[in-house]
């Protein structure tokens, strides 16, 4: 009974815009940051290593280079402090949790981009077949 009260009032705190991305992605998170009496909204880019919890409680830590020292931060995934969050690119990785990424340095710490099917080109591919067909 408890359980099901909690989940209830945890369901009114549940952001519903939330964009889909997995580890691997790189994502530019738009956090508001309040300085003093004003408020204005910072990106953080790169790329997520960790998507952890669940409901009100999931987070997911994304990492950067900044001027040759590597930053990571922990954000929220419910919290009504970030804007939007933006999928730039899809990460082809076969893990769920990127740590091996705080070794490499260089070209090697990059993440191969997963490439998305467009709808021509599925459609000149299945030309092309029908071509080789005939």
């Amino acid at each position: 009974m408890r359980n099901a009260a909690i989940q209830h009032v945890e369901a009114k705190f549940l952001r519903q815009d939330v964009t889909p991305f997995r580890p691997g992605d790189s994502v530019r998170v738009h956090w508001k940051v309040k300085e003093g009496d004003k408020e204005r909204v910072q990106a953080f880019e790169g790329v997520v290593i960790r998507l952890s919890g669940r409901a009100h409680r999931a987070t997911f830590a994304v990492r950067k280079m900044s001027f040759g020292v590597g930053v990571e931060r922990i954000f929220p995934l419910h919290s009504p402090r970030y804007e939007k969050i933006e999928v730039l690119s899809r990460g082809d990785v076969n893990r769920s949790r990127l740590f091996y990424l705080r070794d490499l340095k260089g070209k090697a710490a990059r993440v191969d981009v997963q490439e998305e099917p467009t709808a021509q080109g599925a459609a000149g591919t299945a030309g092309k077949k029908a071509a080789k067909a005939s």
